[in-house]
């Protein structure tokens, strides 16, 4: 496989680090309490062997009289993890005055997870971070296509049936979206690299089918954080660029997707074989569309075109589908009763509590449902507002400092030559979470920071000439 041959995995915290992103992908994104432990065990282990590398790097150096860095990391990560332990600080104290020691433990193990896939991934080479984002693309695929057959063939365990209308994709994270929020960030990571090496058909298939499972969740949220990273791509790479590689995996994710449209509202049953044949075309118009040229590229654009003009005027002449009507109605808007009520009640504590906060996980929000019924919940859907309310304003203001120091990260990552579309694919993943986590609880997946702090330490500057020790204690060729 092409995932196998590219990925240059000769460490263990590599590997580590790879087993936890596994892990919490499988285990519904770690959200309970075995799978949240054994991601945090993965990523705790990928940083201790990363100490443990640098000392037998270290101890070789000292028999070959060579200088070596005194600690295995640099200054911008360094200056992160202070800044998450102040987080995770106040958080321990709010747990002492106001009680709530489970959540501020959660909190602490959230922050300690980010930190250790900063400080493993930032001490990787140029070709170890190609390697690895082509192994979070690897994983992503599996989650994507998890997503789209849940939908194709209504399995329970990888879709969910939401408010009794419509079948939306859950894959194996079983919450549509946080597999949105994942599959967003891993989308726009496989186009970077795409963009990067424009004739591989792995990557190709890779992004397209990032796109398909994206689209199969119906996440607004989902749309709305690929859409704010994807606006950063532009500027790593020209426009012709964009029209002829990123343009067809959309145009094929979007026919794709015409073929799931009966099998999303409730009610019938599902229909998988325009399912299958959909993805298939799709496929074949995103891998094959970028290798035509001239007048073959021009014909096949004005024809798609003019289909997809025939397709929009088509409904007009007589009522729009059945099954479309119910997805537009339920998606196509910004409505949405228990984020709105949640909302206000949530603005309620903050004004009640503006400083300090209710004190870690005691908030509880009550609203009314779609059928007028009461509804309470631990959740804001916002993890923004979330934080205000739980931690004041001390606590926002110490979440700033701490993004403050990612984006100094970022900044000393680009400086320091790292590649520029691998560090612009990882920012723009980055920019996709951060939006989508104004939009619903994704924290509180073990998964998701662990993949945050990946895609931080991906971006952040390159390590110094240190040699890496290989497995059998033999220097390795630089």
């Amino acid at each position: 496989m092409v995932l196998v041959d590219s990925l240059a995995l000769q460490r263990f915290p590599l590997i580590a680090v790879l087993a936890a992103a596994t892990a919490g992908l499988v285990a519904q994104g770690g959200f309970y309490l075995p799978g949240r432990a054994l991601v945090t065990a993965l990523a705790l282990a990928a940083a201790a062997l990363a100490v443990r590398e640098h000392l037998a790097a270290g101890k070789q150096a000292q028999v070959q009289e060579q200088p070596r860095r005194r600690t295995p990391w640099n200054r911008p990560t360094v200056l992160l993890a202070a800044a998450a332990g102040a987080v995770a600080a106040w958080a321990l104290i709010r747990a002492a005055t106001a009680g709530g020691w489970p959540t501020a433990a959660g909190v602490c193990v959230t922050l300690a997870v980010v930190v250790a896939a900063v400080a493993v991934t930032g001490r990787t080479r140029a070709d170890e971070r190609r390697s690895l984002a082509d192994a979070l693309v690897g994983l992503g695929v599996l989650v994507a296509v998890t997503a789209w057959a849940g939908v194709a063939w209504r399995i329970e365990r990888w879709s969910v049936l939401v408010e009794t209308k419509l079948w939306r994709g859950a894959s194996t994270l079983t919450y549509p979206n946080a597999a949105a929020a994942v599959l967003a960030a891993l989308a726009l990571l496989a186009l970077a690299s795409l963009l990067a090496d424009p004739g591989s058909t792995w990557r190709a298939v890779a992004a397209y089918l990032l796109l398909v499972g994206l689209g199969a969740t119906l996440s607004r949220a989902g749309v709305l954080a690929f859409a704010a990273g994807a606006l950063l791509l532009p500027f790593a790479s020209a426009a012709r660029a964009m029209l002829r590689h990123v343009a067809p995996a959309g145009l094929g994710a979007a026919v794709a997707l015409a073929g799931l449209v009966p099998s999303f509202p409730a009610g019938g049953e599902p229909e998988p074989l325009p399912a299958v044949a959909a993805l298939l075309i799709g496929g074949l118009l995103a891998v094959h569309l970028p290798r035509l040229h001239g007048r073959r590229l021009l014909a096949a654009w004005t024809s798609l075109l003019a289909l997809a003009a025939g397709a929009v005027a088509f409904p007009a002449s007589r009522p729009l589908p059945a099954q479309l009507d119910a997805i537009a109605v339920r998606r196509l808007t910004l409505d949405s009763m228990g984020r709105e009520g949640a909302l206000r009640s949530a603005l309620d504590q903050v004004a009640a509590h503006p400083v300090l906060g209710t004190g870690p996980g005691l908030a509880r929000f009550f609203w009314s449902d779609y059928e007028g019924k009461l509804v309470a919940s631990r959740w804001v859907h916002n993890e923004y507002l979330q934080w205000l309310v739980d931690f004041g304003a001390v606590g926002l203001v110490l979440l700033g400092v701490l993004g403050a120091a990612v984006v100094v990260v970022l900044r000393r990552g680009r400086r320091s030559g790292a590649p520029h579309l691998l560090w612009t694919g990882a920012v723009a993943a980055i920019a996709a979470l951060a939006v989508h986590s104004a939009f619903d609880f994704l924290w509180e997946l073990a998964v998701v920071p662990l993949l945050f702090g990946v895609l931080v330490g991906m971006a952040g500057p390159l390590p110094g000439e240190e040699p890496a020790p290989s497995l059998t204690g033999e220097e390795q060729p630089q």
